[in-house]
């Protein structure tokens, strides 16, 4: 027998599985920013509101980070954008910076969507942080609703600002994007459900 084995030979080392958060917890970390945003807004003003924003944007990343060790690309865009947009309205005290960011948000989110399709990619998966697991098609038909849909929010949100006052464009933000996002998700599970495939064998991986 030859006991010279090379390595190549040998097999792949096994590789942990990501961790993950509980859905419960990923839903609360999502939404703990905006309710302490209208919360704050309530007592204070929009101003000290926007600091604590940042500093529960921050504060939810680290727990995220500390629970999976990885960063999903949503919260980190998000993320970033509160932080530019937060530090430009505190400082300049203009409030139409927050209030732009989330026109600028969804407008980015829809633009990458739908512009990675083009170059045969698809991106829905890593905002999906892995959640789902689909065939291509169901892949590029998602993008293309979740990507227009982001468009609309986008819209709204121009329309929406420029016509509220603060606290009632907080509320909307609040009360509004947030009811419309979770229809919108429901309202593709048939979707999802025609495309499922079981998690190893998900194909996606190769668009990346």
């Amino acid at each position: 027998m030859n006991d010279n084995v090379s390595v190549k030979d040998s097999p792949p080392p096994h590789v942990a599985p990501k961790k993950k958060l509980h859905p419960a917890l990923k839903f609360a970390l999502e939404l703990g920013p905006v309710i302490v945003f209208f919360v704050v807004n309530s007592k204070f003003d929009i101003f000290a509101a926007t600091i604590v924003l940042m500093a529960s944007v921050l504060l939810t990343l680290g727990i995220s980070w500390a629970i999976t060790r990885h960063l999903p690309a949503m919260p980190l865009v998000t993320a970033a954008l509160v932080l530019v947009f937060g530090t430009l309205t505190v400082l300049l005290h203009d409030e139409n910076f927050i209030k732009l960011k989330v026109t600028i948000l969804y407008s980015l989110l829809g633009s990458a969507l739908i512009g990675a399709l083009y170059f045969g990619k698809l991106l829905l998966p890593i905002v999906f942080d892995m959640a789902i697991h689909m065939d291509d098609t169901g892949w590029r038909k998602l993008t293309w609703r979740w990507g227009l849909f982001f468009f609309c929010l986008a819209g709204l949100n121009e329309i929406m600002r420029r016509m509220l006052t603060t606290d009632q464009w907080i509320f909307f933000k609040t009360f509004g994007i947030l009811p419309l996002t979770v229809v919108f998700a429901i309202a593709q599970t048939p979707l999802i459900l025609r495309h499922e495939i079981p998690a190893e064998t998900d194909d996606t991986d190769s668009h990346f």
